[in-house]
């Protein structure tokens, strides 16, 4: 049975007129009028009566329409889900994350996703600002949160800025002689507690003692904020804090904010630019700026 066929058969029962029905079906009227007759013969039925307006369903006609429209909607209904699934982005979402979660309004962020692209299944993956970025690039994470200095990710890469803030140099509590209206060359040997490669301390620091030419003093190295900041409080060294991790530690606990040694550093959202129009990408870019506001 030819699903065009029920679709001519209820459409001229509700005009009862070929002519009004052939305009709705975008048909001359010689083709649906051959549709009609097909659709009886295969039923083996004759469907419509002739009046003065044209066609009207008879006794077998009516009693068909009412079954003939279920069908018609259920198609529409079943094109209708087709669509949904066509227009719906779906698929793995993988993240690179850094620091600690408030900061990159990653609740926030994943909520979006959630409510507005609920076939998006989340897969974050913890690292380093310098990992993250090479993992965007090599293609094995599709976005991720990006620390550096301001347009630090755009070799190969979009970037939406997301925040600006600053890193202050911080001291163990009771060195305020040893760092008192000093600047970077004369601190740089002082003993500092340095970091990897990939790290956003290392990344700034790095290019701000080449810049003047001198190596600093690093006298301990560790992967984790947390340990960084543990040693500082326990004397070994200078780091670099946030500054509203710096002032809270200021507060709490006596560490030394070195007055005129910041960088700027930015937060931004990052992935290879070519697939920035990808669906899925372009979620993800929705639901930060959304949590970022």
């Amino acid at each position: 049975m030819d699903l065009k066929h029920i679709r001519s058969f209820a459409a001229v029962a509700r005009a009862g007129n070929l002519t009004r029905a052939a305009e709705q079906l975008h048909l001359t009227q010689p083709a649906l009028s051959l549709q009609l007759k097909n659709f009886q013969e295969s039923l083996d039925l004759a469907l419509f009566a002739r009046t003065a307006q044209g066609l009207a369903p008879n006794a077998d006609g009516r009693a068909l329409l009412p079954a003939a429209q279920r069908v018609l909607d259920a198609l529409d209904d079943f094109e209708r889900a087709i669509g949904a699934l066509r227009d719906t982005v779906q698929g793995e979402l993988r993240i690179g994350t850094i620091l600690d979660p408030e900061f990159l309004r990653l609740g926030a962020t994943l909520q979006h996703l959630v409510e507005h692209y609920p076939k998006i299944r989340p897969t974050l993956r913890h690292g380093m600002s310098g990992s993250v970025g090479r993992l965007v690039r090599a293609g094995e994470l599709d976005v991720g949160f990006f620390l550096g200095a301001p347009g630090d990710a755009a070799a190969g890469l979009e970037a939406l800025p997301l925040a600006s803030f600053t890193y202050s140099v911080v001291a163990p509590k009771g060195w305020g002689a040893q760092v008192a209206g000093r600047g970077w060359a004369e601190i740089a040997a002082l003993p500092w507690i340095w970091t990897p490669p990939d790290s956003v301390h290392h990344r700034l620091l790095a290019a701000q003692f080449e810049a003047l030419g001198i190596a600093p003093n690093a006298v301990a190295e560790v992967d984790q904020e947390a340990s960084m900041l543990d040693l500082v409080r326990s004397g070994v060294g200078l780091s670099l804090a946030r500054d509203s991790i710096a002032l809270r530690e200021s507060q709490a606990n006596g560490v030394l904010l070195i007055k005129g040694l910041s960088i700027q550093a930015e937060l931004s959202f990052i992935t290879q630019a070519s697939r920035r129009a990808d669906p899925l990408v372009d979620a993800a870019f929705a639901a930060v700026r959304a949590a970022f506001g």
